[in-house]
């Protein structure tokens, strides 16, 4: 895999076949951007599961709160990884791990490891580096384009605002 373009497809095919993510590095203060990134993929029918050893066994936007991957009840589709590129490879293993494997290991926004996306692919486990869930959702479901940011496409023109439109998903719910 190409880690430094990916194919709207592959994107797609990832969101859509995503419902549970664990999120690592979740964050309960209301400016960091894993905040916002959980109460979306919320707002959009995804099962988020908090992991952050700080918070553990409080509640995050109505979540309990994880100390690990390894402490989660359930399996999980895809981990969301809010930390440092060197900090990827230790969640990578801890993946690696878990029984059953997640589908997904997403790194956000300036996060990228070679190496541990080498070993997750090689565990088959799917990849995506230095891009954000929710912008890429956004973007895929037309949303973002409301405000002309990242759509590719500039336009004064306004969207027709129809009952339902601003609930437009990748996937049916």
């Amino acid at each position: 895999m190409n880690h430094d373009t990916y194919p709207d497809e592959y994107i797609r095919a990832v969101l859509d076949d995503v419902r549970t993510i664990a999120m690592v590095g979740a964050s309960a203060n209301e400016v960091r951007p894993s905040y916002f990134v959980l109460k979306y993929l919320l707002a959009k029918g995804y099962r988020v599961l908090p992991i952050n050893p700080g918070l553990a066994g409080k509640d995050l936007l109505g979540q309990p709160v994880y100390a690990s991957l390894s402490a989660l009840p359930e399996p999980v589709d895809m981990i969301d990884v809010f930390r440092n590129s060197e900090a990827a490879a230790q969640v990578v293993d801890e993946a690696i791990a878990l029984d059953p494997r997640p589908k997904v290991i997403w790194m956000q926004l300036g996060v990228r490891n070679d190496a541990a996306a080498e070993k997750a692919e090689a565990a088959g486990i799917r990849v995506v580096m230095n891009r954000c869930p929710k912008i890429e959702y956004g973007r895929l479901s037309g949303e973002i384009s409301w405000s002309g940011v990242n759509s590719r496409t500039l336009s004064s023109k306004r969207p027709v605002r129809r009952e339902g439109f601003q609930r437009l998903g990748l996937r049916d719910k």
